[in-house]
């Protein structure tokens, strides 16, 4: 049954799963689009030839955004031995509930350990959306967004899987996804998640950014998006390179990268009660040390991991279950 908040919408999408591009072309979109119209199957390529049977779901934030995500339940009825109702997987930038081939293979793991799984859009979904408001269409999209508002839609997912599986509920974040869940929290303790996971969090860090071998041109492209915001221009897109190649506004480049460092993800764990997991990889900047210095932290360094955990996802999600397994009776 897909839901809102309040009513269904209707039927279960069977999804096959053959990976869907990331980048959807409007005939794709389009189909992809049906699935909410008609109230009857309707079949979405997604993931290395497995047929999931998921509930796609829509929740409106408390700030009037619609978001989209897709519900997993556990095929039997057996308490998890996580101690965790349901977890809600965070997307990176760009990215959405459907295309992370990562969150496929955890969420396969978490569903097998007896929880349900909520993948969902943030309204920082896909380079470049329109999103539906309650005063009407509004672009958003990594290019658009501002980072502050996750708050928003962190909240309105919670409270949606408290709502259909329980109260104990874990948090699961990718790269930008991983520093919105974290940010979220620590702004906001009444989400009091269960457990936090954070998947290579980004050290979103004016100084840093500065004292690297690519300092110049950071500083060159911040110069740039600051003479656009002081003449008038803030909703000007800018093509970047650093710290990853997208497309943003200016306004959003000085928000985010700028030396108030509001999205430093070290400067936000000391502000979170719940047990916390960052995972990094060997090939990643080396965040060790400085995240230790959070004793209430734990980390786990994957030697051969990149920043998507290629061809070592398995130990990844090894790590993951047996840290959640150790948190099980620090539950609240």
């Amino acid at each position: 049954m897909v839901m809102t908040r309040d009513a269904p919408l209707q039927s279960s999408a069977r999804i096959s799963t053959k990976c869907l591009p990331k980048r959807l072309s409007p005939l794709q979109r389009e189909a992809l689009s049906r699935i909410y119209r008609r109230p009857r199957n309707r079949s979405i390529t997604c993931l290395e030839g497995r047929s999931l049977l998921v509930d796609l779901l829509r929740t409106t934030t408390r700030d009037g955004v619609q978001l989209d995500g897709a519900f997993q339940a556990p095929a039997g009825p057996k308490p998890s031995p996580l101690g965790i109702d349901g977890f809600c997987l965070i997307h990176g930038t760009g990215g959405n509930f459907y295309s992370s081939s990562l969150f496929a293979e955890l969420a396969e793991r978490l569903l097998q350990l007896g929880s349900a799984v909520l993948r969902v859009n943030t309204r920082g979904h896909d380079g470049i959306s329109t999103a539906v408001t309650a005063q009407g269409g509004k672009r958003l999209g990594a290019a658009y967004e501002i980072i502050d508002d996750c708050r928003h839609d962190v909240a309105a997912w919670i409270d949606l899987l408290r709502e259909r599986v329980g109260p104990r509920i874990g948090l699961v974040g990718h790269s930008m996804g991983a520093v919105k869940a974290l940010y979220a929290v620590a702004h906001e303790p009444a989400l009091a998640p269960t457990a936090l996971v954070a998947i290579s969090p980004p050290r979103l860090s004016y100084a840093a950014f500065c004292a690297s071998a690519s300092a110049d041109q950071f500083l060159e492209t911040y110069r740039c998006a600051e003479r656009l915001v002081a003449s008038g221009g803030p909703a000007t897109l800018m093509e970047v390179q650093l710290p990853l190649p997208y497309v943003i506004t200016a306004a959003g480049y000085v928000e985010k990268y700028g030396p108030e460092e509001r999205y430093n993800f070290l400067k936000l764990l000391p502000g979170i009660a719940c047990p916390v997991l960052i995972t990094l990889g060997g090939k990643e900047e080396d965040l060790e040390a400085l995240v230790a210095r959070t004793s209430s932290v734990k980390t786990e360094i994957i030697p051969d991991a990149d920043h998507f955990y290629t061809a070592v996802r398995g130990e990844l999600v090894d790590r993951i279950e047996s840290w959640l397994g150790s948190n099980r009776g620090t539950v609240r």
